[in-house]
């Protein structure tokens, strides 16, 4: 019956029934064990409420009954509180739920306290010299009582540079020019003045000669002359010359003969020559120096330059030459003697011919050297403006061997559709290259993807490397002058960039600082030191992989390597 109350009634009548039995027993004034040690030692979990105390399903029989002898029984226990639970017993006291000997104990987990950041935090951030002079106008003497921090540079030439903490700046900042109002007057004033200079080019030629001082040396332009003495440059110009000195003589022809083919011929090699002067154009401008505005530089200026050929083609060549083999198809005209048409057909062969090797033996050459066939190379307008240069001399020859057929027959049988017909073939003709021209170029500007075994070599190299545990998302581009982009995100193993952290450490001194950790603000500051100088490993690990990717594969010129 007392584990029932006690699980009914609680702690509270468990205690007043105690102090009864021993106020009526003299025999029992030293009370069971259990209740002497739980209120002689006075512990706070006697005056606790029952609510707070678990009550057991384990109960402990004590009895006064006392052999023959004075020896008293030995406390008996009950398996279950069922058993005593039948009635009261005359020879048993009441049963007494034991008290628990043990002290609850709670364990206080350590957390370290979380820190708010807002929505913007940029006391740790790093800017270089440059920007503490443009954005917050400090001069260099300003900054050198800063403190310096040596950090690892993004470009190739250089493995380090100096940076200050930007909050080290606005202070200093602050304290030049006294307030931040004061900080953005003198920048819109700056930017006023700089707009000044820029609309005023012409009067500040020589503080632009010492901003290009003081940026020091840079790479120098390719000079025009070396441009179009070797290379794509020199099947330009050798087309140049070349077409320039057609059309003059096939103008002359027409003029004298009247006929609709040599007039084709004649617009023909007029646009070859102009288009060939836009891929020199192209040429230029693509050997110009990438700045802010164009990172990544000009060098698709000669594919802008192709496709605009293209088009050039298309509508001053082909049309022109379909125009007026209609008109003679409409109005035919009698034509005069062709001997000297004859002649300067054959001229021109012999012109474009030579022209036509020329751009085929650069093709073969530079084919031969990027391990490519001859077909391959032209298909995928490696080069384009020798491209355009081959198309329009392959053109040219077949364009004129089929003018002087079609003018041949006109002579045997007097008939000048033969010659309409002739002309009409012709702007078919210009027309088919033209359209290969702008197909091809527009393949090259959109950015499409090089070939899947160069993508395989470039994510094996990759995924060899012990640092590397995957490669995903893989896209390589060609960018044009067999320039590659490569950008994949990557899945770095960390035990092994932290390994390689740890064989650059003085091992004794970090187990002396790991000895000397006592506190959590003590293991804050530990795992800040080297979680930082981990995050530098690996930044030192990206660009070690970016650089042998780029050494082991010359036509990888960008690489972007993102975390995983």
């Amino acid at each position: 019956m007392a584990g029932v109350s006690a699980r009914s009634r609680g702690w509270s009548s468990l205690c007043r029934l105690y102090l009864r039995y021993s106020a009526l027993s003299p025999s029992a004034g030293t009370g069971c064990h259990g209740w002497r040690n739980a209120a002689g030692s006075r512990r706070v979990l006697f005056w606790l409420p029952s609510s707070h105390l678990p009550v057991q399903a384990h109960v402990r029989l004590y009895s006064d009954d006392r052999k023959a002898g004075g020896e008293s029984k030995q406390p008996t226990t009950e398996g279950s509180v069922n058993k005593s639970t039948t009635g009261p017993d005359p020879g048993k006291v009441e049963q007494i739920l034991p008290f628990p000997q043990n002290p609850i104990q709670v364990k206080v987990k350590a957390v370290l306290k979380k820190r708010e950041y807002g929505a913007t935090y940029m006391k740790n951030n790093f800017i270089t010299g440059v920007r503490a002079m443009n954005e917050f106008c400090l001069k260099p003497s300003d900054l050198e009582p800063l403190r310096k921090i040596r950090r690892r540079s993004p470009h190739d030439d250089t493995e380090a540079f100096t940076v200050y903490l930007r909050s080290d700046v606005e202070s200093k900042a602050i304290e030049v020019w006294g307030s931040p109002e004061a900080i953005f007057r003198e920048k819109k004033l700056r930017q006023e003045e700089e707009i000044a200079y820029k609309e005023n080019v012409f009067r500040n030629q020589q503080l632009l000669k010492e901003y290009k001082d003081f940026l020091g040396d840079t790479k120098p332009r390719l000079r025009a002359t070396s441009m179009f003495t070797s290379g794509p440059g020199k099947v330009v110009m050798v087309a140049i010359c070349i077409n320039g000195l057609n059309f003059f003589f096939k103008l002359l022809a027409w003029v004298y003969t009247g006929s609709a083919s040599m007039f084709s011929e004649a617009i023909h090699s007029l646009a070859d020559t102009c288009n060939q002067a836009l891929l020199a154009l192209g040429i230029s401008q693509s050997a110009r120096i990438p700045d802010p505005g164009h990172p990544y530089g000009f060098t698709n200026m000669r594919y802008i330059a192709s496709l605009i050929s293209g088009v050039g083609i298309f509508m001053m060549g082909a049309g022109l030459s379909w125009y007026h083999g209609i008109m003679g198809l409409l109005h035919p005209q009698p034509m005069e003697s062709l001997l000297w048409a004859y002649c300067i057909l054959a001229g021109s062969v012999v012109s474009e011919g030579a022209t036509l090797l020329v751009a085929i033996n650069e093709i073969r050459k530079s084919s031969r050297a990027k391990g490519m066939s001859f077909y391959q190379y032209v298909l995928q307008s490696r080069d384009p403006s020798t491209n355009v240069v081959l198309m329009e001399d392959a053109a040219a020859v077949l364009g004129v061997i089929m003018a002087a057929s079609c003018m041949g027959l006109t002579s045997l049988t007097g008939n000048p559709y033969y010659d309409s017909l002739g002309s009409l073939g012709v702007g078919t003709l210009l027309g088919a290259v033209s359209a290969f021209l702008i197909y091809t170029n527009t393949e090259a500007l959109l950015g499409r993807s090089i070939q899947p075994e160069q993508v395989q070599r470039l994510t094996e190299l990759l995924e060899s490397d012990p640092v590397v545990r995957a490669i995903h998302d893989v896209k390589a581009t060609d960018m044009g002058m067999s320039k590659v982009r490569f950008k994949a995100e990557v899945d770095f193993d960390g035990r092994v960039v932290t390994r390689s952290y740890l064989e650059k450490q003085d091992i004794d001194q970090m187990l002396n600082e790991i000895r000397q950790v006592k506190t959590p603000e003590d293991l804050e500051a530990f795992m800040l030191k080297h979680g930082e100088n981990i995050i530098d490993t690996l930044g030192a690990e990206v660009d070690r992989l970016e650089k042998e990717l780029k050494q082991r594969n010359p036509e990888v010129r960008h690489v972007d390597l993102e975390i995983l």
